[in-house]
């Protein structure tokens, strides 16, 4: 994985992180209990294409199934604090105390947001982003339920493409996003996209109804059918 790595003592505010989001670069700790920040600039760029995204066939037979209660920016603080926890195949994670609370400002200001999946009343799984113009960044997720994250992921690509978004931002391509067709594309060209993302309009929409959101998210579904068709 080929980044370059700013560092600085500067402060984390809402204003810092809307200027290094709208330019590509983002923060990350060097450990979760660690104060330090880094400033990174990946040189090849994760992305999931929002018209191109790939719904695998167990996971839309479970996206169906609705296992989960979802919901949009219910609870922004606790899904933070879940994706920073240690995890049972990773004791650390990136994000530290200064991340989560710049987070939480940005969420106050209706810039941040967060994807929640609940099962008898606790919350199992989701993630959280920002939201810069037409760009959504997308930072971390969790899981305590298998699919979780999975099913917060299939309705933040619906939310989204409903609400005229250009790019979704996964920062670096993974294993576990390859299957949802994430790519790879350089510095250079991902600087173009992001310029002409933030300088778009896109909203969120925390709130929709229950049959724009159920066709929302039957398009994305179609869509994966007709792709592996």
């Amino acid at each position: 994985m080929s980044i370059r790595v700013f560092r600085g003592e500067r402060r984390l505010t809402p204003e810092v992180m809307i200027r290094a989001y709208s330019v590509g670069i983002f923060p990350m700790a060097v450990a979760r209990d660690d104060p330090t920040i880094q400033w990174v600039a990946p040189m090849m760029r994760g992305i999931l294409p929002l018209d191109g995204f790939h719904v695998p066939r167990r996971l839309r037979r479970t996206v169906r199934q609705a296992p989960f209660e979802v919901t949009f920016d219910t609870a922004f603080a606790q899904t933070i604090a879940a994706c920073a926890a240690p995890r049972p195949r990773e004791s650390e994670t990136w994000i530290n105390s200064a991340i989560r609370t710049v987070f939480e400002e940005l969420h106050d200001r209706k810039l941040a947001h967060s994807v929640e999946c609940w099962q008898h009343g606790r919350l199992v799984g989701g993630l959280y982003g920002l939201a810069l113009g037409a760009a959504f960044f997308g930072e971390s997720m969790f899981s305590t339920v298998t699919d979780a994250s999975k099913v917060a992921l299939v309705h933040l690509v619906a939310r989204l493409r409903y609400g005229g978004f250009h790019l979704l931002d996964a920062q670096f391509l993974t294993e576990h996003l390859t299957q949802f067709g994430c790519v790879e594309v350089p510095a250079a060209v991902y600087q173009t996209m992001l310029r002409r993302a933030v300088a778009a309009s896109a909203s969120f929409h925390s709130s929709l109804p229950d049959g724009v959101a159920a066709g929302a998210l039957s398009s994305v579904l179609r869509q994966s059918i007709t792709q592996t068709s």
